[in-house]
């Protein structure tokens, strides 16, 4: 029984690490979209901050959607802003995740969230 009970903290353990902080302690700020060029050359830029309200240091990935008029998602693509590097608390990085994307003439509206957060 206790050789249950050890293999049990021993594999809940990570995961309560991986808990500690969630989507709703990191936040998106400044998010700007920018289309420069013309024709089939056009680049997109869609940056901002992602802010680290956690209590520890962690990464968290960013979803962003391109959605038409009628708030149809053209294209979503995630990225982690800071790679396998946590942000420390109250820290932010900047990042830019418009080179993953194609631009399309009917997008029109963008919303960005936090999917996932991971200590690396």
């Amino acid at each position: 029984m206790k050789r249950l009970i050890v293999s049990a903290v021993l594999l809940l353990a990570p995961l309560a690490a991986h808990a500690a902080c969630s989507s709703t302690d990191f936040a998106i700020q400044d998010f700007k979209m920018k289309a420069s060029g013309s024709g089939s050359g056009v680049r997109l830029s869609l940056s901002g901050q992602l802010v680290n309200h956690c209590a520890e240091a962690a990464a968290a990935q960013v979803k962003i959607e391109a959605k038409d008029a009628d708030g149809k998602v053209l294209q979503a693509k995630q990225g982690w802003p800071a790679g396998t590097t946590n942000i420390a608390p109250g820290q932010s990085v900047e990042f830019d995740l418009g080179r993953l994307f194609r631009y399309q003439s009917d997008m029109q509206n963008y919303t960005v969230g936090v999917t996932d957060v991971r200590t690396w």
